[in-house]
């Protein structure tokens, strides 16, 4: 038995002396006038976007402009936060969406991404595809950062639904499943690192752990998820991926099975007709071949992973680390990738570089307006931390008298909320709950670093990047994705807090 109270007050009175470096920066304002603010600040956004109809850049502009003025911040200062948490998150996760736009856009190109799932297709039956779409991304999750896993994948998700006939949320969701979890759950992604360094927990243990609680969590809020989801949301087939207009060949595809493709899978088993796999396009280019297609998928991954190896065998020291380290870097190792893209998919396919560069240079329209809406979002959620709400109601939740997995799971997903940042949610809970791990067992102390982490991905929503980089890419409307990723997220969050209460009680 915990001895939750003792230890929540102990958590209560640490946070009351963490440094509040929100509130030193910004203006000195109750608890009821933060609250206020936030509820404020994502009111308007919601309203411009959903009922005037306003482009989310403008409406996430003035939402940060309205929450900095109700939370006392001064008049000539009500930008301030917006526009360093605009040009923070540009920065970090702005690159690597246009290093994976280029990439994807020489897989599709290219026939590359055509030959994985024509291969994928030809393997498995057309039913059980969602389930295979959460496998690749709960394998490629483990290193990936979420955003690189999502522009690395989505092109393949686009084309399998393609393929299929059927709602990209069928197999769209299965494939943010298996990130988010990973994402939230796993290290060595940023989050639980630095929860597992907070809380002083074993890593070996909480990785194991975490690998044991990911399973069943992507198991139900993706495959069997998806299932009702793409009946409460009917989204059509895609057209186009990634800006790629692809009508043509889809007029050749016929019914499927039919002469101009190969079936894959054969029958359902229900009465279902199987899934056409359409012909290549006659470009006159050689197609690129499932070995190299797959290898520039995962060389991304496996650069990231050999990376994280190093840093958890504590071998960074090393020549053989220190080079590891650096090419492992998401930055360099999508750089490298996008290089060996340009030949792989280029000039061994039989591409000029002239032709090369304007791939590259149409790869950037797409994802412009992405770029935007995602530091926007990023602006907001700074203007958020800033003002201190984070805080406020990190300490009003330390103080409640329930048990430490549920209490950080509560502060998780309470910041979470206010903030749209994981990574956020976690260092904070992770800090404010700190006192509770030194009386526990190793084994709870790694159970409450997935608490928080599973709390960390609770109700994603407009002040979250990710919110906005899933709508875009799927071309949803903002209640669409509500429907859709926002309750992913959160029957994830869940699942993952019943299985971390289950093993709890019997670890």
């Amino acid at each position: 038995m915990f001895h939750s109270t003792h230890l929540l007050a102990q958590g209560a009175a640490a946070a009351a002396t963490l440094p509040q470096a929100a509130a030193d920066a910004g203006p000195t304002a109750s608890t009821p006038q933060l609250v206020f603010a936030a509820v404020a600040g994502i009111a308007v956004i919601i309203t411009l976007i959903v009922w005037l109809k306003m482009h989310p850049f403008l409406a996430l502009v003035l939402g940060s402009g309205v929450l900095a003025l109700v939370a006392g911040i001064g008049l000539t200062d009500t930008f301030t936060s917006f526009t360093t948490g605009l040009g923070t998150t540009v920065a970090g996760v702005g690159v690597l969406i246009a290093l994976g736009s280029i990439i994807g856009k020489l897989l599709i190109d290219s026939g590359g991404a055509d030959r994985i799932v024509d291969t994928i297709l030809d393997k498995t039956p057309a039913k059980r595809l969602p389930w295979a779409m959460a496998l690749i991304a709960f394998v490629v999750g483990i290193p990936l950062f979420f955003e690189v896993g999502v522009v690395l994948l989505i092109p393949v998700v686009m084309i399998v639904a393609r393929r299929m006939r059927a709602n990209p949320v069928l197999v769209g969701i299965p494939a943010l499943a298996g990130l988010s979890a990973l994402h939230g759950l796993v290290p060595p992604h940023p989050g639980p690192l630095l929860a597992i360094d907070a809380l002083g927990a074993n890593l070996g243990l909480t990785l194991g752990l975490g690998l044991l609680v990911a399973v069943p969590t992507v198991i139900v809020a993706g495959p069997l998820l998806a299932i009702p989801l793409t009946r409460w949301v009917r989204l059509a087939p895609p057209t186009t991926i990634l800006g790629v207009p692809d009508g043509d060949r889809d007029e050749h595809a016929g019914a499927a099975g039919g002469s101009t493709g190969r079936s894959a899978g054969g029958s359902d088993g229900d009465g279902s007709s199987a899934v056409a796999v359409l012909p290549d396009a006659a470009t006159g280019l050689r197609k690129p071949s499932f070995g190299l297609s797959v290898l520039v998928v995962l060389l991304p991954v496996l650069l990231m992973l050999a990376r994280s190896v190093v840093e958890i065998a504590g071998a960074t020291d090393t020549g053989y680390g220190t080079v590891l380290e650096f090419l492992g870097e998401p930055l360099v190792a999508l750089l490298i990738t996008s290089l060996f893209a340009l030949f792989a998919f280029g000039t061994a396919v039989g591409r000029t570089r002239q032709q090369l560069g304007d791939l590259v240079g149409s790869s950037f329209a797409p994802i412009a307006g992405i770029l935007l809406i995602v530091g926007a979002g990023g602006g907001f959620k700074q203007t958020l931390v800033d003002s201190g709400v984070g805080d406020v109601i990190a300490s009003g939740i330390a103080e409640a008298g329930i048990t430490p997995l549920l209490a950080g799971w509560m502060v998780a997903a309470l910041i979470r909320i206010a903030t749209g940042s994981a990574t956020v949610a976690t260092i904070t809970a992770a800090g404010i709950m700190a006192p509770l791990a030194a009386g526990l067992e190793p084994t709870q102390a790694a159970l409450l670093v997935l608490a928080i982490g599973a709390g960390s991905v609770f109700l994603s929503h407009v002040n979250d990047a990710g919110f906005w980089l899933v709508k875009e890419y799927f071309g949803m409307t903002v209640g669409q994705t509500f429907k859709t990723w926002s309750l992913m997220e959160s029957v994830l969050s869940v699942v993952a807090l019943v299985v971390v209460l289950v093993l709890g009680a019997f670890v």
